[in-house]
């Protein structure tokens, strides 16, 4: 079944006062577009799509944090008193990434022909996931659509920044190891060759870990081509992998819960967006049921969706929240107790909300420790990788030294 794909047209028409205008506007097709303006009381003469750009998009790509940013200056807007599709008009103007003012302006079309705000989200699922439309949709439905902004903005900042410290932690220890790597290859192609003609006039027999960087080098000589492209495709795999198998992404996601340090972190942050997901939709309103099933989604590990998946199916039974995370055995006590006192004071949202701060705390405190941790042992492995080269070609200058 075909689906419908929304996309800009451009248009040139009169106004209700016969003013000449022009512009764009977001629709699936150019006759629903038509439809759209006159509701605007434009009349169209000219309705065309939009041509995409020659070279790219024209701007930078629209990332999570920039989804956050958007929520919370549209939230101050609202609250400020300024009608929503005006504050459409204000953030799009003030933003310098392109993309992201054209995406707020197609989102500000749309509202004002008369579709709701959460059904224009939900025709961007690329940025905007069905946690957030579903808020979106309360807010509408409550009347309180300013304070649900304020309420997701918080959440994606509190989220974005829980994934920005679990990169700090991974990015930098990568770099350099990608950057040892390099210089190792660069070493072994193009420096130990040179030693090596110097060592065929000695005549000598060479210290056996020469010997074997030396071969080890004629290896890199001849299949450096060979060793970049296999890189390249196991790379390559391993994303495709990741991607379409689900069996592979289950045998992943148990992997990194049982690595060293790493996997506690990725644990402590899995924990903090399960607190902070549950906390949020539930202080919006949402039914418990389907608050569970967003947060699944939310977890980012196969393990933990099937855990919540479990909680819900507990919970729809009648069974009590702290009582079917206990049965899971993958929860920390903390965040038992916590959600039971939530349950039997009625301030279930307020005890989540806590946990979430507090285990985003532990997170914070662990990518410290163990960036600082890295640092050492990093410089200990670049050290014996470069040094050990260096040591293995000037081992037979020595012992020739020694023996004048």
């Amino acid at each position: 079944m075909a689906t419908n794909v929304t996309q800009l047209y451009l248009y040139k028409g009169t106004d209700k006062k016969g003013n000449k205008v022009s512009g764009e506007v977001s629709s699936t097709s150019p006759s629903l577009a038509k439809a759209q303006l006159i509701k605007q009381g434009i009349r169209a003469k000219n309705v065309r799509k939009k041509p995409s750009p020659l070279f790219g998009n024209g701007g930078a790509r629209i990332k999570p944090m920039d989804i956050a940013l958007f929520t919370r200056q549209l939230a101050t807007m609202m609250k400020a008193g300024v009608p929503l599709v005006q504050s459409f008009d204000i953030v799009a103007g003030g933003s310098d990434n392109k993309n992201l003012a054209t995406l707020i302006t197609e989102i500000k079309n749309e509202v004002a022909s008369g579709t709701s705000f959460a059904a224009s989200l939900r025709k961007k699922p690329k940025y905007f996931d069905d946690l957030f439309c579903n808020l979106i949709e309360s807010g509408e439905q409550s009347g309180a659509l300013e304070t649900m902004l304020d309420r997701i903005a918080t959440y994606k900042e509190k989220t974005e920044q829980l994934k920005a410290k679990i990169k700090k932690a991974m990015t930098y220890p990568t770099a350099v190891l990608v950057v040892a790597a390099v210089v190792t290859g660069i070493l072994l192609v193009k420096v130990v060759p040179q030693f090596a003609e110097t060592f065929a006039s000695f005549g000598a027999e060479l210290p056996a870990f020469t010997l074997f960087v030396l071969n080890l080098s004629e290896m890199a000589q001849a299949n450096w081509l060979k060793i970049l492209i296999g890189s390249g495709i196991a790379a390559f795999c391993f994303s495709k992998a990741k991607e379409k198998s689900k069996g592979f992404r289950i045998f992943l996601d148990r992997l990194t819960l049982k690595l060293p340090i790493v996997g506690q972190i990725v644990y402590l942050s899995i924990i903090a967006r399960f607190s902070r997901t549950l906390s949020t939709t539930f202080a919006a309103g949402v039914p418990l049921i389907d608050a569970l099933t967003s947060v699944a989604g939310s977890t980012g590990n196969y393990i933990y969706e099937q855990a919540v998946l479990q909680i819900r199916e507990e919970v729809s039974t009648g069974t009590q929240l702290n009582t079917a995370m206990t049965q899971t055995k993958v929860f920390p006590a903390m965040v038992i107790q916590m959600t039971s006192i939530g349950e039997e004071s009625g301030a279930l949202d307020e005890m989540l909300d806590k946990s979430a701060g507090y285990y985003e705390e532990q997170v914070d405190n662990m990518v410290d420790s163990l960036t600082a941790l890295l640092e050492p042992m990093i410089m200990a492995v670049l050290g014996i990788l470069v040094g050990g080269l260096m040591v293995a070609m000037y081992l037979p200058i020595f012992q020739i030294g020694q023996a004048i």
